[in-house]
């Protein structure tokens, strides 16, 4: 009899249990606003995190002429963590990877080497890799190269910068070679030093952005091709009959004689090559060519 009871008894409280089970309407509606007010609660957590986090504000030119809605040249805002020793590179690429994969824009070595990021950042010329964040004023102001043809977003077509480098045909051309095939060409070390500036340039073409004169003469060399006639031309073991044709071709209506020593390429090289003095030169080089005394 006893066993019977605690039977009814046992069954009788697994259906009150299976009861409590059940969920009310209001214990539901209970539960999605504790489950709104913990989502909340992350979401102002995560907020204050990042507002502990110190950022920077980069405002990025925009300009895609194949996509509908994006032919309309503009700016995106995009706010990125900073970190000591960040540079507009590092900015960009970030902002691409974790906001806007269609974000475009030129990097290679990362080591001021290749070129390929020169930039317009707050009015002026610089390489995205060489430049600190630290040093810029907020927000960084970030557009493609000006005086040039803008292809998507940062992305400016440089084929006209390479045709004018080719231009001054850059290349040695010696009059005599060494006897010997393993022999070298050996150079002073007083005309390496006159020269040596020269060759650390690295066809990025922020010289030919900043010049004025380039802007509104299409067919000036500028400021990059001339250094790199100058190299050749100032090398001691260039042949005497490969440097007047040098000379020629420099010193032509849309050559030397176009610059006005503004000094704005030598301001903005990312390498210090002092591109007015070699222009400057080479003026007086190509005057004493023509120069006769009979």
């Amino acid at each position: 009899m006893s066993t019977q009871i605690e039977q009814q008894e046992t069954e009788s409280e697994s259906e009150q249990e299976a009861e409590s089970a059940v969920e009310s309407p209001g214990d539901r509606r209970r539960a999605e606003k504790q489950q709104r007010l913990d989502e909340q609660k992350q979401a102002e957590r995560e907020e204050s995190t990042l507002d502990d986090e110190e950022t920077i504000r980069l405002k990025v030119f925009r300009y895609d002429p194949e996509v509908e809605g994006k032919q309309e040249p503009r700016f995106d805002d995009f706010l990125v963590p900073f970190h000591k020793g960040m540079t507009i590179l590092d900015a960009l690429i970030y902002a691409r990877d974790q906001y806007d994969s269609s974000l475009t824009f030129r990097h290679s070595c990362r080591q001021a080497v290749c070129g390929s990021d020169a930039l317009f950042v707050n009015g002026r010329q610089r390489l995205g890799c060489k430049t600190q964040i630290a040093d810029l004023e907020t927000p960084v102001r970030i557009e493609p190269l000006p005086h040039q043809e803008v292809v998507k977003d940062l992305v400016v077509d440089m084929e006209h910068f390479y045709d004018q480098m080719e231009a001054v045909e850059p290349y040695f051309d010696a009059d005599e070679l060494p006897e010997n095939e393993l022999e070298e060409q050996r150079q002073s070390r007083e005309n390496r030093e006159k020269v040596k500036m020269s060759t650390r340039c690295i066809w990025c073409g922020a010289c030919m952005s900043s010049c004025n004169i380039a802007a509104g003469d299409n067919e000036y060399l500028g400021p990059a091709a001339i250094n790199k006639a100058y190299r050749f031309a100032m090398d001691e073991r260039e042949g005497a009959d490969r440097k007047q044709e040098r000379l020629r071709i420099i010193e032509q209506e849309h050559g030397v004689w176009r610059c006005q020593t503004m000094f704005s390429c030598t301001e903005v090289c990312p390498k210090d090559i002092p591109l007015t003095e070699h222009i400057q030169e080479l003026k007086r080089e190509a005057v004493k060519n023509n120069l006769k005394f009979w």
